[in-house]
């Protein structure tokens, strides 16, 4: 009886026990609910296996040397920078204007 007055008197027991159980518990309850977000994460990356076959083909079929003939196939000299619109301009017509307006250079 004597010790169990002591303890509701003590502030270690009544505060330090109680704060400590909770970060305690606090640390593995979240890491739980991290995990649930991390397996949910997974389970909506997964592909189609048909889908992740073509995917996995694709990447293994790309050679260095093919892109690097696609590359020199295209006419760089040709090459016209267009400024994409402002916010308040309206993009469609803005980009026309620039397609046909004349190069600085010519």
């Amino acid at each position: 009886m004597f010790i169990l007055k002591f303890l509701k008197k003590n502030k270690t027991v009544k505060y330090g026990v109680p704060m400590l159980l909770l970060v305690v518990g606090g640390s593995f309850g979240l890491r739980e609910f991290t995990q649930i977000r991390y397996d949910a994460q997974k389970i909506r990356k997964r592909l189609d296996p048909s889908l992740e076959a073509k995917v996995n083909v694709e990447k293994q079929s790309v050679m260095l040397e093919e892109e690097y003939e696609k590359l020199r196939r295209i006419n760089l000299d040709e090459w016209k920078n267009i400024r994409g619109p402002r916010p308040w301009e309206d993009s469609r017509e803005y980009q026309e204007q620039q397609r046909s307006r004349p190069s600085k250079t010519d």
